[in-house]
């Protein structure tokens, strides 16, 4: 496997730390992760993008180590949005750049996508669908009561996560079981100890780990963001403006792959949904190969 390079970004408002493939003139493809998991999650991915010219740039997000932890200690998806942004035009905020995310990089990316000056020319997310598609009843109440009770069995970190103190306490033991239930029996069990080992390398100290706890705080308590996220916190959950390509495993056993079934039609036109047969919640490492193809294909369609 291709080792990256590491990168220093000093930001404005943020040193944060990311992985790089690729040649330094490539097409940049920005990659957002999610939890439990850190800028290694791309691992798989990121040498099949880069042998195909790009340039991939995963950081390590804000609260995840070697990344600081940020001053103002916001973990909203407006300080998400914001860091992105300033990322890219760290690094020259080329008009032809991919933004990928998965999990709460796909939060960040569908966000982002919903924004009037959207700086990315193709967004592709991954295991979390935009929120503004997910509203309750969409698509015929039977569903929605049909999935809603197990769904709540599966996110119950959730909730765990509302507690205070607790669950910091908790991740050595919670990262891998979350790790197990999300993941096809079987998928890479070679790797799956180092995957583990990576997530919770990047949570090294008590204060990194109630930031990775703090998105979910932020999430379901709310908070009120800082004055330079405000304006992109707005539009967190708004739909997106442009066509993006949405990716989710059908052995998710973070978000039931039924939650893909009708989001096509709340898409913009041009969009497109790929259900990967073989993939769990962590595709971008179960699927790598399939998940580069559907990224390729849907980039000739939509950039060229």
């Amino acid at each position: 496997m291709t080792a990256p390079e590491v990168l220093d970004l000093t930001l404005p408002h943020l040193r944060m730390t990311a992985l790089a493939w690729g040649p330094p003139d490539g097409r940049l493809a920005l990659c957002l992760h999610g939890f439990p998991d850190s800028a290694w999650g791309w691992r798989r991915l990121a040498p099949l993008l880069a042998d195909r010219g790009f340039r991939v740039v995963a950081p390590f997000t804000r609260g995840y180590a070697p990344t600081e932890l940020p001053a103002d200690g916001d973990y909203g998806l407006g300080a998400l949005m914001y860091d992105a942004l300033a990322v890219h035009r760290h690094l020259g905020a080329p008009t032809d750049a991919v933004l990928l995310g998965h999990d709460w990089g796909s939060f960040t990316a569908n966000g982002l996508a919903a924004t009037a000056d959207f700086p990315f020319a193709a967004t592709i997310s991954m295991a979390v669908p935009p929120i503004s598609a997910l509203r309750a009843f969409r698509h015929g109440i039977w569903r929605d009561v049909r999935m809603g009770p197990r769904q709540l069995r599966m996110s119950w970190y959730i909730l765990f996560f509302q507690l205070p103190g607790v669950p910091e306490r908790s991740l050595d033991r919670v990262i891998p079981r979350l790790w197990r239930d999300w993941s096809p029996s079987g998928s890479h069990p070679d790797d799956d100890d180092l995957d583990i080992a990576n997530a919770l390398a990047a949570l090294p100290s008590a204060a990194h780990r109630r930031a990775a706890v703090g998105y979910y705080r932020a999430l379901v308590q709310g908070h009120r963001p800082d004055p330079r996220y405000a304006a992109l916190h707005a539009r967190r959950f708004d739909a997106p403006r442009g066509p993006i390509l949405y990716l989710h495993g059908a052995r998710d056993g973070a978000m039931q792959v039924g939650y893909a079934e009708h989001l096509l039609a709340d898409l913009p036109d041009g969009s497109a949904v790929r259900v990967l047969p073989d993939a769990g919640h962590f595709l971008t490492l179960d699927a790598p190969d399939a998940v580069c193809a559907a990224v390729l294909e849907h980039l000739q369609t939509t950039t060229t």
